[in-house]
């Protein structure tokens, strides 16, 4: 027994060694993939607990505190709820740290990259607090975190469309004829994809002897969009390409495919779901992966993208320098740019509230946006709330990509 207990400490103490060494080994340009790895470990618990926390918490009073002792699907949305709660209170209260934060002299961006042992207890300890809280309260996120969501999801597609651009306008830039080839093939293997997906998407969820009306709007009017894209950025006055226009139409197909295939499992015209009452372990874990690369993506847009993330004195691409400095006076210049204060690279402030959007959003995905757990537990961002937010948010990322061409003809004068 003596025996046991010894080796059992020693188990305990090497791995908390290991945690100590592994966290201690972030360094500056490691951080934003810490960030991303904590965000994935908030999922993978919100997910365990969502599967085995209602028994626990139907004992725990001021939760359960009911005259009639709700479903057991109320308990597991709470769980995920509350979860999400933490983590969003977590990556607030580090975006409102970082406010205003210009050069890495700062104090406060020793607390960005570093001290992480000390952020992940306390993040645990924020998230064990959340479990502690009133149902009234958890009741008032979850209504602001479908507010949330939507947010999460047009910052995406501000992203999207300013990597779209920046990937044109740097092949465009090369002035070569295998890069303008290179831009009109990808550009045409996007819009045959988007037709071809389009089609599937009609043969699904159209099916014949239903009355789809509402589907076949959606479907019609995606096609629709498609063909404006394109008639507006190869008209003579804007200054567009082929190439982000047939990008954002394969994405607004994609949207109306994720709205679609959101639609109750038992409406008729989901032909691609209405005979599987539940979805399986393996779509559940494709859509959370799904989940983690999108806001991973953000996360590293948000420190990437030059024209709406970074703050003004952020050195960003554009300003080459040269390999060799050209004379003597120009290395005594970088010298004493060395000694000076380094401006940050991105704004952390935005960095972390891309994570406290995509608490939100996450936690509307484990609850189907809190509309359809009581058809089964089991589902997973289903229920006609989401298929409104998707197609919704397609028909803004058309919105904002027309803008985004139409705009500076119509307002030559302001920089956008």
């Amino acid at each position: 027994m003596w025996a046991a207990s010894c080796l059992a400490s020693c188990c305990a103490a090497c791995a908390c060694e290991a945690c100590r060494s592994a966290v201690g080994s972030i360094g500056r340009r490691s951080a934003r993939i810490a960030y991303c790895g904590l965000f994935g470990l908030s999922l993978i618990v919100a997910w365990i607990l969502r599967a085995v926390a209602a028994p626990l918490m139907e004992k725990i009073p001021w939760i359960n505190h009911f005259h009639k002792t709700p479903d057991r699907e109320w308990f597991e949305t709470d769980a995920v709820l509350r979860v999400s709660l933490g983590n969003f209170l977590f990556f607030t209260i580090l975006a409102l740290l970082m406010a205003g934060i210009k050069d890495q002299k700062d104090p406060r961006d020793r607390i960005h990259h570093g001290g992480w042992m000390a952020k992940v207890f306390c993040w645990f300890v924020i998230v064990v607090l959340m479990f502690f809280v009133p149902n009234g309260l958890v009741s008032f996120y979850e209504t602001i975190a479908k507010f949330g969501s939507g947010l999460f999801l047009l910052v995406q597609v501000v992203l999207l469309l300013d990597f779209v651009h920046g990937w044109n306008e740097s092949w465009v830039a090369k002035d070569e004829q295998f890069w303008y080839a290179a831009l009109l093939i990808i550009s045409a293997i996007c819009y045959i994809g988007t037709f071809v997906f389009s089609g599937l998407l009609f043969h699904w969820f159209t099916p014949s002897g239903q009355d789809c009306g509402l589907n076949t709007f959606f479907l019609v009017f995606t096609l629709i969009l498609v063909f404006v894209f394109a008639i507006v950025s190869l008209h003579p006055k804007i200054n567009g390409s082929l190439l982000p226009a047939s990008v954002i139409a394969l994405y607004c197909t994609y949207l109306c495919y994720n709205g679609l295939s959101s639609e109750p499992r038992d409406y008729e015209c989901n032909g691609l779901h209405n005979h599987s009452k539940a979805i399986s372990t393996g779509s559940i874990t494709l859509g959370m992966l799904s989940t983690v690369l999108s806001v991973v993506y953000s996360a590293v847009r948000a420190g990437s993208s030059t024209t709406l993330l970074s703050p003004p004195s952020s050195p960003r691409a554009g300003s080459e320098k040269p390999l060799l400095p050209f004379d003597k006076s120009d290395a005594a210049d970088e010298d004493t740019k060395k000694d000076a204060p380094r401006p940050v690279s991105y704004s952390y402030t935005f960095f972390h509230l891309i994570f406290s959007l995509a608490s939100m959003y996450s936690a509307m995905l484990l609850t189907g946006w809190s509309t359809s757990v009581g058809e089964s537990g089991k589902l997973v961002d289903v229920g006609w709330a989401s298929v409104w937010v998707r197609i919704v948010t397609e028909w803004a990322t058309a919105a904002l990509y027309i803008w985004s061409l139409v705009a500076p003809v119509l307002f030559p004068d302001r920089e956008f």
